[in-house]
């Protein structure tokens, strides 16, 4: 899950020459008050200033916030999570503003964040700002979740409302989380605007594609969504590190090119994905998939920095193994499509909404109380964003750097960035 995925499928979408073909936007990091439109403001607080060595204390002994081991507290936890939420964000307002007919976010798809607790590698669920975001235009959202795991932390965030539907395609049985069963369909007025679909070991493409499609298509055609937000979790690759499915490149792709023939307003986000290549593979080709230029780029790797990571083949391609489908052995899947169905029919018709004029800025903003995030009061760069502009020269353990703490116009500082002493 670190950035470095990321980063090797930035650079291999350049390599295709396809950053030429779009507007490439550089958002501003999610503030800790857009955050706190889903998460408490406690939780918020609390990534802002922890770090490893008050990890303990702040979490009262691992009893809140950070929950189990899979959260751990780490240098940077909340600039990389201002990050992903902030390009989220920026993804569902340009969509919102009509600046983009699709917005891709690799980084995000962080589904598992609770209110006021990290879970599965997830510490801000961006997905649901996104979606927040998107609501302030749209009267109903799609959500699409083709993660292995369950997509819990968006669906409980929109259990109870019928202006989001949460479609998830997950493993199901001793796996996490552990939920997203066919019983869960929401509740009061978000009733049956929750559709899960667990699957068992070993899907295929074709068993895949048998059981999305149908279910998409009638999702579209009784919730009618203004716009839909796609994450394209890809430890649902053959061959992943953690997930237990058996779609390749393509298949997986193929929900990408099915949602795109609708014409709706699409935002296409990362998630889980632990076979670090396949991972950037396979993003890589869904990009092209959003351009519409799949068919015309190379499958033989172009060069790129990473180019010896995809080796022993160097083509855009995630073959399937020899797993067994349980979901074909056993039958089950004609009931998991069957229950899915059935209950899409149960609703009446697409629900409306009262619209409003949304205000071009917020309150705070409008009276001058709103910081912008990567900015001080004063206007100028926070400190993380000189620590990535200027040039460090290490120094043993220290590093020399312009000094920006007015106390001197040159100091020595340490890798936080801390004064040590004026020279």
């Amino acid at each position: 899950m670190k950035p470095h995925r990321i980063r090797i499928t930035h650079d291999l979408v350049s390599a295709y020459g396809m950053l030429g073909k779009m507007q490439v936007l550089r958002p501003k990091r999610a503030t800790p008050e857009s955050m706190t439109a889903f998460h408490t403001d406690e939780y918020i607080h609390f990534l802002n200033r922890v770090v490893p060595e008050t990890a303990e204390e702040l979490t009262f002994h691992g009893t809140r916030f950070l929950v189990g081991e899979d959260n751990p507290a780490f240098e940077g936890v909340f600039e990389f999570c201002s990050i992903s939420a902030g390009g989220s964000i920026a993804a569902a307002q340009s969509i919102s503003s009509g600046a983009s007919d699709i917005a891709i976010n690799w980084a995000g798809g962080l589904h598992h964040a609770k209110k006021r607790e990290a879970s599965g590698f997830c510490y801000i669920n961006d997905i649901v700002l996104g979606i927040l975001e998107l609501l302030r235009s749209y009267p109903r959202v799609l959500y699409i979740d083709i993660d292995c795991h369950h997509g819990d932390g968006v669906e409980e965030a929109f259990y109870t409302t019928d202006r989001v539907m949460t479609c998830s395609f997950h493993k199901f049985g001793e796996y996490f989380p552990g939920t997203g069963t066919q019983e869960d369909k929401g509740k009061d007025k978000g009733r049956n605007y929750t559709i899960n679909v667990p699957l068992k070991d070993g899907i295929t493409d074709e068993a895949f594609k048998s059981v999305f499609e149908p279910v998409v298509s009638k999702i579209m055609d009784v919730y009618r969504p203004s716009a839909v937000a796609l994450q394209c979790g890809a430890d649902s690759l053959a061959g992943d590190k953690l997930g237990c499915f058996n779609i390749t490149m393509h298949g997986h792709a193929s929900c990408v090119q099915f949602l795109r023939q609708f014409n709706v307003p699409l935002i296409l986000l990362g998630g889980g994905g632990y076979t670090v290549k396949n991972v950037a593979r396979t993003w890589t080709y869904e990009t092209a998939c959003a351009l519409g230029i799949e068919k015309e780029i190379d499958p033989n790797l172009p060069w790129n920095e990473y180019f010896e990571w995809f080796g022993p083949r160097y083509r855009l391609e995630v073959p399937e193994n020899n797993m067994d489908d349980l979901n074909v052995k056993d039958g089950s899947l004609d009931k998991v499509r069957y229950n899915a169905l059935q209950q899409l029919s149960e609703i009446p018709c697409a629900p409306s909404v009262g619209m409003h004029d949304v205000p071009r800025e917020s309150v705070g903003k409008h009276l001058g109380l709103e910081v912008d995030a990567g900015r001080d009061e004063d206007g100028v760069m926070d400190d993380l964003d000189r620590r990535l502009t200027r040039t460090l020269h290490l120094r043993g353990k220290v590093l020399w750097l312009t000094c920006h703490c007015r106390a001197c116009t040159l100091c020595v500082q340490d890798a936080r960035g801390r004064c040590i002493r004026s020279v």
